[in-house]
């Protein structure tokens, strides 16, 4: 439909999971794509398979819970095509730890990707958009377990629940500007990511994502290719005025009990 035709798209955290499908959305779309990750090769990668595709995309080595290589990856991007439109936080940190076994350094590892870096990333990203006078979007990726989350999610939820706050914050302040800014809070999903932490921290074999599935109301985990369709839609105009919300994905509904 070419909903983000002509658009300058940076996913960080996008040479995997959520992220790899929403640059891979965002291409189809019509946008040129850059995404962010740790590791080259995913990264490499993926832009390999975007440009054989027929789309425009490029790599950038990138640590997120770095606040400085979080701007400098927006910087990097306004350098090779003169802009940023739109804005994707995609990367996260879901390594566990409850309330009585957290430690500093997990808490601050939380903090600094799942929170830090999202600031700044945006903080360079819409810098840019006011400082050209021009609109745009943003979308953070964030978490239904914001709400409250398991008992093993201690750090993680308390760095979500701030970028909840702070979405709405600068969807507020920057609302004048005409950059939308929402979140999604997306519900347990079928990533690399996510079947990496369940055997690693839950035991899990070869068929818990079956297992899982069997558990659930609609018979399946999230699927990323579909959060990456939702994400496209609120990056383009086709979603109008929507600023500061957050929605959550997910086929629990808050509040509801059996």
């Amino acid at each position: 439909m070419g909903l983000l035709d002509g658009k300058i798209v940076l996913v960080n955290g996008g040479s995997q999971g959520v992220g790899a499908a929403i640059a891979r959305a965002a291409a189809r779309e019509g946008a040129t794509v850059a995404v962010t990750g740790r590791r080259p090769e995913p990264g490499e990668a993926l832009v390999a398979e975007l440009a054989a595709g027929g789309g425009t995309a490029r790599y950038v080595r990138a640590d997120l819970s770095d606040a400085e290589q979080a701007r400098s990856s927006v910087a990097e991007v306004v350098a090779a095509y003169g802009r940023i439109d739109c804005l994707v936080n995609s990367a996260g940190l879901t390594s566990r730890g409850t309330l009585l076994d957290t430690t500093p350094e997990l808490f601050d590892e939380h903090i600094a990707i799942n929170l830090k870096g999202p600031f700044f990333a945006m903080q360079a990203a819409v810098a840019d958009m006011v400082a050209r006078k021009e609109p745009g979007t943003i979308v953070n990726i964030i978490t239904s377990s914001a709400h409250g989350g398991q008992p093993f999610l201690a750090p993680y939820v308390a760095a979500k629940a701030g970028l909840i706050g702070l979405t709405r914050n600068a969807a507020h302040a920057h609302r004048w500007d005409r950059v939308r800014i929402n979140g999604l809070n997306i519900g347990w999903t079928a990533t690399e990511g996510e079947d990496a932490t369940q055997r690693a921290f839950h035991g899990a074999g070869d068929g818990w994502r079956e297992e899982a599935a069997a558990r659930l109301p609609m018979g399946k985990l999230g699927q990323p290719d579909e959060i990456a369709d939702f994400v496209v839609f609120l990056l383009s105009e086709r979603s109008g005025v929507v600023t500061g919300s957050v929605i959550d994905w997910d086929q629990n509904v808050l509040g509801g009990l059996d």
